[in-house]
């Protein structure tokens, strides 16, 4: 995320309370008994001493627990990815593929993990190539919600079975969470589940209703850890908020 335009000493230093007042954490003198109040760390040290300096561009610094993001010159981005557009910058045989919704963005940027062509919602987009690879490491387990409409009556029974854990062709699937957000109770109207796992393997949240025995009529992913779809319509890009980026950045341990 870009920084704000700081004035830096010879060592490339900014004093802190005026980088959290420009970064957006609250006015200049709020910062300050921020700072006097002890809620300002850096490096996982407190920090009360008004006249101190930091490296914006490497300084560990939170707010009352919450991470700001480093000074960077790389961007972050939501998308909520259509139906029929690839998971991908550059495929011959792909009708459509990202890079179309991005053109006329002026870096060049990549995917964070994938979604199926057919599969809708959030996926992440950015220039930080360390960031995008421990994103889409399953060993960081960075949540990721996906709402599902299926097809049958789903009962608890299977909402216990898929808590307790399902195994694939390719390895057991963990489900952090599920629940029934909708459907009327017969099989002709199908069900809607919410859940959450951590993985990203191919396909694996069709795969999984699949083996329950609720075939996935249509699937769109929701959030990705506090990365949230909310009102981003179909198409639209927006850029992470310094509290949402902070968060992964703390989850992939940068």
């Amino acid at each position: 995320m870009s920084g704000p335009d700081l004035e830096r000493d010879e060592e490339g230093l900014v004093r802190l309370h005026k980088l959290l007042a420009r970064s957006g954490v609250a006015s200049r003198r709020k910062c300050e008994q921020l700072m006097l109040g002890g809620e300002v760390t850096v490096d996982d040290e407190v920090v009360t001493r008004l006249g101190t300096k930091v490296d914006p561009t490497t300084a560990v610094i939170r707010v009352s627990g919450r991470r700001l993001p480093p000074m960077s010159p790389n961007v972050y981005l939501v998308l909520n990815k259509p139906v029929g557009v690839t998971s991908t910058m550059s495929d011959p045989h792909a009708e459509r593929t990202l890079t179309e919704l991005v053109a006329d963005r002026p870096e060049r940027v990549f995917h964070v993990g994938r979604l199926d062509t057919d599969t809708s919602g959030l996926i992440l987009l950015t220039n930080d190539g360390e960031f995008a690879q421990r994103m889409a490491h399953p060993s960081y387990e960075v949540d990721k919600t996906y709402v599902a409409s299926v097809e049958g009556v789903v009962y608890p029974a299977t909402l216990k079975q898929l808590l307790a854990g399902v195994t694939l062709d390719d390895g057991p699937v963990t489900v952090s969470s599920v629940k029934l957000v909708g459907g009327r109770g017969t099989a002709r109207d199908g069900s809607i589940l919410e859940l959450v796992i951590h993985e990203g393997r191919n396909r694996v949240v069709r795969r999984l209703l699949d083996h329950v025995g609720h075939p996935v009529r249509k699937l769109t992913r929701t959030a990705i850890g506090p990365v949230v779809l909310g009102r981003l319509g179909v198409g639209e890009i927006r850029e992470l908020t310094h509290d949402e980026l902070g968060a992964l950045l703390d989850a992939a341990r940068l």
